[in-house]
């Protein structure tokens, strides 16, 4: 039963990762501009955030899902509000090859919190992960701890899984990209971020 529940959150979490938006073009500015590890950390924040969103959708843990979407409003402020300060940096951030690995932990953790908050500030992705566990028939799973912790872990790994391939695509391509093609990264990827963020705080709802 572990290896079913384990297999089912590998899907799930792999289909909920996939579609690309800006959690994904950031991670994949991040891997052209800072290389793999930056990449990585990024990727791993979402998939952390996704195994959360995961848990409450499976559970129906609804005193915490009422709360976050609830609070929906304020969550889009800040996501829309971080997307946009996100966007005029990267826009404004002049690429180097020569400096392109962040070094400390510090960075690295800075790159894993930002896309693990940008993730949770979408309380939408409840419902996303409501439907697809309905479809499996997971909503409101009842089982044993162990079963339970599997298909939570198949879930942190499946969007993971996602993250990674992702990463690894865009690290095929980034020792094609010179200084002048990577500036052109940043003015893409920063457009997408405050158009994203500007929608975000445009559809609030006070």
């Amino acid at each position: 039963m572990e290896t079913t529940f384990f297999l089912k959150g590998l899907i799930i979490g792999f289909v909920i990762a996939a579609p690309v938006g800006p959690i994904g073009v950031l991670c994949a500015r991040r891997t052209l501009i800072f290389g793999r590890r930056a990449g990585f950390f990024s990727g791993m924040g979402a998939a952390t955030a996704d195994s959360i969103y995961g848990f409450v959708a499976a559970f129906g843990l609804t005193l915490v899902s009422d709360f976050l979407i609830g609070h929906n409003a304020f969550l889009r402020l800040v996501g829309g509000s971080l997307l946009c300060i996100l966007g005029i940096k990267a826009m404004v951030t002049v690429p180097s090859l020569k400096h392109d690995y962040p070094k400390s932990f510090q960075k690295f953790a800075g790159m894993y919190t930002s896309t693990f908050f940008l993730t949770l500030t979408n309380p939408m992705t409840i419902f996303s992960f409501a439907a697809v566990f309905a479809g499996f028939g997971l909503a409101g799973v009842r089982g044993s701890i162990l079963s339970s912790g599997a298909l939570i872990l198949g879930v942190f790994l499946g969007s993971a899984l996602w993250w990674v391939f992702l990463v690894g695509v865009f690290s095929l391509f980034r020792k094609r990209f010179h200084s002048h093609e990577l500036r052109w990264v940043n003015l893409i990827s920063g457009i997408i971020f405050i158009a994203s963020g500007i929608l975000a705080l445009l559809s609030l709802k006070w």
